[in-house]
């Protein structure tokens, strides 16, 4: 019952973790019960027969109590232990009770495996798989982070960047000639920030949110080596206000806003030259 009290008092202060421990710990108190009360030496004495049945009662009770608190956490650890005890779930309302367990249940007689010891090389196998996975989300994070920005991540700068007056002469990759249907299907607008934020975890992105008239879109960039959230906020700019919606480290981004990019790399927002209303189309 004090087990029951203590996961429920936990789940109610949202502490899940503290909930689990709470259910290990009376698997634990069930070992150290074994340890205590030695079944294996009562079984070899037939006057100790009905200490030992009362020992293995108490234990099963037990660890069926258990395996019904972890079930919302663990279902199928859970269901795999009530299996092997030839029990089912307690229902909500009878978990503070003890000596529900049926009289003559049956448990199986070869107990299946719950968690299996791993080996140390076995782990760190696991260990470099997930490694490698991570490394290659990071790196596709990366690229789109690029691609919002207006970047080709795998264009190559040219070797001699060489300026000519103020302003270097860029050598910008020719990329594949597309025909006016497929440019004229992209919707250019003029739009005004009135919120931005940092993405959180991100050292690249901020995220606006950006009137076009009568409708707020929110949009993630890669801009944030360039300017703050503060600079952002009333800034004019020009952005993609149709392509397919993105998932940029968790936050949906609902169009591109555009930039210029010098022989350095570094980004410029695309500004109207004149002002003029939100919403209004470049073309």
């Amino acid at each position: 019952k004090s087990t029951s009290a203590a996961v429920h008092a936990k789940m109610d202060e949202l502490r899940v973790a503290d909930a689990l421990t709470e259910i290990f710990n009376l698997f634990k108190r069930c070992n150290k019960y074994i340890d205590e009360t030695t079944p294996w030496v009562l079984a070899k004495n037939e006057a100790d027969k009905d200490r030992l049945a009362t020992v293995m009662y108490n234990l099963v009770e037990s660890i069926a109590i258990g395996a019904s608190l972890l079930a919302p956490f663990l279902p199928e650890t859970a269901e795999k232990i009530l299996s092997q005890l030839g029990t089912k779930a307690r229902a909500y309302e009878e978990l503070g009770e003890f000596g529900l367990y049926p009289d003559g249940g049956k448990v199986v007689e070869k107990p299946e495996i719950l968690f299996a010891r791993l080996e140390a090389d076995k782990v760190m196998e696991q260990v470099e798989v997930i490694k490698e996975k991570q490394i290659k989300e990071y790196e596709e994070e990366l690229r789109r982070e690029a691609i919002i920005a207006g970047k080709d991540p795998d264009a190559q700068k040219p070797a001699d960047s060489t300026e000519s007056g103020a302003f270097a002469d860029l050598h910008v990759p020719v990329k594949p000639e597309v025909t006016y249907d497929d440019f004229a299907g992209l919707e250019f607008r003029v739009g005004q920030i009135i919120k931005c934020e940092e993405v959180k975890g991100s050292k690249k992105l901020l995220c606006s949110q950006v009137r076009f008239g009568g409708e707020v879109k929110q949009i993630v960039s890669g801009i944030k080596a360039y300017y703050t959230p503060e600079q952002m906020v009333g800034k004019k700019v020009m952005a993609i206000v149709n392509l397919k919606p993105a998932t940029l480290a968790g936050l949906k981004s609902e169009g591109m806003l555009l930039c210029a990019e010098d022989a350095d790399g570094k980004l410029a927002l695309m500004v109207p030259d004149k002002d003029v209303a939100d919403g209004s189309e470049v073309c």
